[in-house]
């Protein structure tokens, strides 16, 4: 017996590696499981480059059933079930051959399953790609976690329109967490924010731009990250917009990866085949390029938690931290809300000086930009610094400009950044220890700053004169170097972020019009001249506004309206390329449209296609829904008519002038009472003194819709009972629409005519749009969507029939 135990042991020993090797085919058949315990044995990929199973967790009792790269010491995970919610020791998955994939608890209880799968299941396969399959008998796949992906895509993976990558919560929590990638139905790849517990969607951070609101055939309709290691979004006519950098790391020696990591930010990875020690995940390329100040929204707490501050570090990814005062909510995620370690009372105003009761902490560069309930300018530092310490409600003070801004908790979207050139006062409590800042803090320990100051001091007023002088020119060459860019941030507190636009000087502006030579309209805010602003060696052509009726001296309210214009990004909008702000000198420098404007288009010897037409009011009305509900801040125009509406190449219909009403003087407008906007499509309330709001552009677009639909001005003659009289269009389309005289009003337009639904449902539409009361005007989203014929319209009452009352 003693001899036999050598034999057995070492058949035992040569049995084990054929049982590891049984499971590298990577075909797994129905009713094969797993348990989660410590040596659970994976499935693995023929390759052995994947494996899928149970991962153990740093709890060691907790594990998550996931796919991850085996063969490299870091095993990342790739993929995961339930979805990524870890469970106990002892959980168990099996392959069924009607439920898939099903995952339960150790007494059995159903914790997840891949789906109700209605044909038999009869194996599994592991791939090579990383991609776990399940298989009928005639090969067909029933289910692929591809499919389903969780927070990264993996090479010959496609995103189809609609589909979506969830970041994790942390770092080691792999639930779901406050950002997303989705490709939407209009062909645009976006990243966003979102709310946990419902999931309600904030703002985009950063966008593909590859949508088409008109054109099908341009949108894009899947992201393909190819074997290559290219990642694409493909739009309907097949051309692929890239957003791997052109040199990409061949995938023949490299695994790469796509992953929305935890912090929001989109990375593409790679790492090499062959595994060493040393070797790490590298990355290609990361979208948003700063996420700390690319999150615009004023809805939600930004890339880091309520009253924390975001900061990049030299990797270019954020680091949150709290600001002295206040501490974590959760000491467990470090990118989360920060409290503060007192609740700001008016009692104890009441009962003392305040200065008594507390004190301020100064923070450089730093702002929260979403949180301001009072404005101060001009302002001295002191004074900023008084008026929040005074101030019960105020938490902190902002001092840039020469302004003040004050602000109450929660503060939302801190950043730190050398750009804001600002400085923050943040209230604290006398008597109260001010709480340490967590690790990643940008707020240095403030003994530690007074050796530091005091240490440079003693350097700067022991050395010698030339070195001060150096020193001064260095700084002073900095400066210029800085100043001189083309492409500048332009600071704003008012908004969530800064955005580029290139600062040209009043000379680059004078040359590349030739002084102003060629002039291609004027309107309520100035006249425009055609230029040529040179880049990397070519032309390109550009409209230049020069800007009449600006108040002077207020560069900071400029500035901001520029900022907001900057920031706002839609196919039928026209784009802002940058901005003069010299001395008297305010203009702005717009993409160049060739084919003019829709007063020209439409009003020109030659009538448009009904079809042509159709989709300029379409695109019209989509312009004014972005600008009215989804860019980060709501911009009325104020003076929608045709000579506002570009048409480019395609003649695809383009906004101007948008977010230029705060610009103007009130006594600048065209009309002669005083009021913005332009005669004929000037909504009522103008007149009557009451609250303007984005109701206006509603009642301009419906007078342009009825433009649009006759080729007929608003106001103008026609032929009447034979002969010409004056006739006002809105009462006349009523008129025609009432006694069902459609044909009056299109002419003998026969491509009109033979889409007579279409016709109808678009008066009906810029009927209800120029109701005198505002609140029967419907928004431009219901506007779009009744264009579109998703809502249906109802006949719409005569528009003057109703009247104001007090």
């Amino acid at each position: 017996m003693a001899c036999a135990l050598p034999h057995i042991l070492f058949f035992l020993l040569f049995l084990q590696p054929l049982s590891t090797v049984a499971q590298t085919n990577g075909t797994v058949a129905t009713g094969a499981s797993i348990t989660a315990t410590d040596k659970a044995i994976p499935w693995l990929s023929p390759s052995e480059d994947f494996a899928f199973g149970f991962k153990q967790l740093q709890d060691k009792d907790l594990f998550v059933l996931s796919i991850w790269y085996y063969k490299i010491p870091d095993q990342t995970i790739v993929w995961y079930a339930n979805p990524g919610v870890p469970v106990p020791r002892g959980s168990k998955v099996v392959i069924t051959a009607n439920r898939g994939l099903l995952l339960s608890d150790p007494q059995g209880g159903e914790l997840w399953n891949s789906e109700t799968i209605l044909n038999d299941v009869t194996h599994g396969f592991m791939n090579d790609s990383g991609n776990f399959v399940l298989v009928r008998s005639d090969s067909v796949t029933l289910w692929e976690s591809f499919k389903y992906p969780t927070d990264t895509m993996l090479p010959t993976q496609i995103m189809e329109s609609g589909g979506v990558l969830f970041s994790r919560q942390t770092e080691t929590n792999f639930s779901r967490g406050r950002f997303q990638l989705r490709l939407l139905g209009d062909g645009n790849l976006v990243l966003n924010t979102r709310e946990l517990a419902t999931g309600f969607t904030y703002d985009a951070y950063y966008w593909s731009n590859t949508y088409d609101a008109d054109n099908t055939s341009n949108r894009g309709y899947q992201v393909i990250f190819n074997e290559t290691g290219y990642l694409f979004v493909l739009r309907r006519n097949n051309r692929r917009v890239d957003l791997t950098p052109k040199l990409a790391v061949p995938t023949s020696d490299y695994y790469h990866r796509v992953t929305l990591d935890f912090d929001g930010v989109l990375n593409q990875y790679y790492h090499p085949k062959t595994a060493t020690g040393n070797s790490k995940w590298t990355a290609l390329w990361s979208q948003p390029d700063n996420i700390c100040v690319d999150i615009v929204g004023k809805e939600g707490i930004g890339a880091c938690g309520f009253n924390s501050i975001c900061t990049l570090n030299d990797n270019g990814r954020p680091e949150c931290s709290c600001p002295e005062g206040f501490s974590l909510v959760d000491p467990n995620d470090k990118y989360g809300s920060c409290k503060p370690s007192f609740t700001p009372s008016c009692e104890e105003y009441d009962r003392g000086s305040a200065e008594d009761v507390y004190g301020l902490v100064e923070l450089i560069d730093t702002d929260w930009p979403l949180s301001d309930y009072e404005q101060l300018r001009p302002s001295s530092e002191d004074m900023c610094r008084k008026t929040c310490l005074q101030d019960c409600f105020c938490a902190v003070s902002i001092f840039r400009d020469n302004a003040c801004w004050k602000k109450k908790l929660p503060l939302s979207n801190g950043r730190k950044d050398a750009n804001l050139n600002s400085k923050a006062f943040m209230k604290y409590r006398k008597g109260d220890p001010l709480s340490p800042p967590t690790p990643q803090s940008p707020v240095p320990d403030t003994k530690k700053n007074d050796r530091s100051l005091i240490l440079v001091g003693s350097v700067l007023l022991g050395s010698s004169l030339f070195v001060n002088f150096v020193l001064v020119c260095v700084i002073g060459l900095g400066f210029f170097l800085i100043c001189h860019k083309k492409i500048i941030k332009i600071p704003n507190s008012d908004s969530a972020a800064e955005t580029n636009l290139r600062c040209f000087t009043y000379t680059e502006l004078v040359e590349a019009t030739g002084g102003f030579k060629e002039e291609l309209g004027r309107g309520a805010f100035g006249i425009v001249y055609k230029g040529v602003i040179q880049t990397s060696g070519s032309g390109n052509a550009v409209a230049v506004k020069k800007l009449d009726g600006m108040v002077q001296n207020r560069e900071k309210e400029f500035r901001t309206e520029v900022l907001v214009i900057g920031r706002t990004h839609h196919k039928n909008l026209v784009r802002l390329i940058g901005f003069c702000d010299e001395g008297e000198h305010r203009m702005l420098v717009y993409e160049f449209l060739s084919n003019g404007t829709l007063a020209s288009f439409l009003f020109g010897d030659m009538k448009p296609s009904w079809s042509q037409r159709s989709q300029i009011a379409l695109g019209i009305a989509r312009g004014l829904l972005y600008l009215h509900e989804e860019c980060s801040t709501q911009i009325i125009h104020c003076d929608i008519k045709p000579q506002n509406i570009l048409l480019d190449d395609c003649y695809t219909a383009r906004i101007a002038d948008f977010g230029l009403a705060k610009l103007l003087l009130i006594n600048q407008s065209q009309t002669d009472t005083g009021i913005r906007g332009t005669k004929g499509y000037v909504a009522p309330e103008w007149f009557r003194s009451r609250p303007i709001t984005a109701k206006v552009d509603v009642y301009s677009y419906g007078v342009l819709l009825l433009e649009i639909i006759s080729c007929r001005k608003s106001v103008g003659y026609l032929e009447i009972n034979c002969g010409e009289e004056k006739a006002i269009l809105t009462d006349w389309a009523f008129d025609c629409f009432l006694k069902g005289r459609l044909v009056d009003l299109v002419g003998d337009d026969t491509e009109a005519l033979n889409d007579w639904n279409k016709v109808e449902r678009f008066l009906m539409v810029g009927l209800w749009c120029i109701q005198e009361d505002p609140s029967l005007r419907p928004s431009m989203r219901k506007v779009t969507q009744m264009l579109e014929g998703v809502v249906e319209v109802d006949g719409p009452p005569c528009p003057s029939q109703f009247s104001f009352t007090g």
